[in-house]
């Protein structure tokens, strides 16, 4: 699975399209999404934690016990909503989304709300 972003194309055009991340672990238990990211010393390059939801709700990000900063993107449909560089212990944001993804600090340079963002099967 991999993570493409295009800034100013569609997701589905290759050509307009750039991957933000090849390592891809899903959150997809309620553990799994309580836990998130908390504990983590470290992220790998190419990483991002995605957390998918039925419908799109009000979302919270929370950074107790996370310790390295995160860019975080929420999704509605497809298209970014807002991305937030957070703070390790201390970064708390919400925003409208169907799914989070969480990333290294710095891997969402040029990401933008209006962007379309899409995790793909390799």
């Amino acid at each position: 699975m991999r993570l493409v972003h295009a800034a100013d194309g569609s997701v589905a055009s290759p050509d307009d399209r750039t991957t933000l991340a090849t390592q891809i672990d899903l959150a997809d238990s309620l553990l799994a999404q309580t836990r998130g990211l908390m504990f983590r010393r470290s992220l790998p390059e190419n990483f991002a934690l995605a957390f998918r939801f039925d419908d799109a709700s009000i979302r919270d990000v929370h950074m107790l016990f996370v310790f390295v900063p995160l860019d975080v993107i929420w999704v509605a449909d497809g298209v970014v909503q807002r991305v937030e560089q957070l703070k390790p212990w201390r970064g708390f944001a919400r925003e409208h989304a169907d799914t989070i993804l969480e990333l290294p600090a710095g891997a969402a340079a040029g990401v933008e709300p209006g962007d379309e963002i899409a995790l793909i099967e390799s």
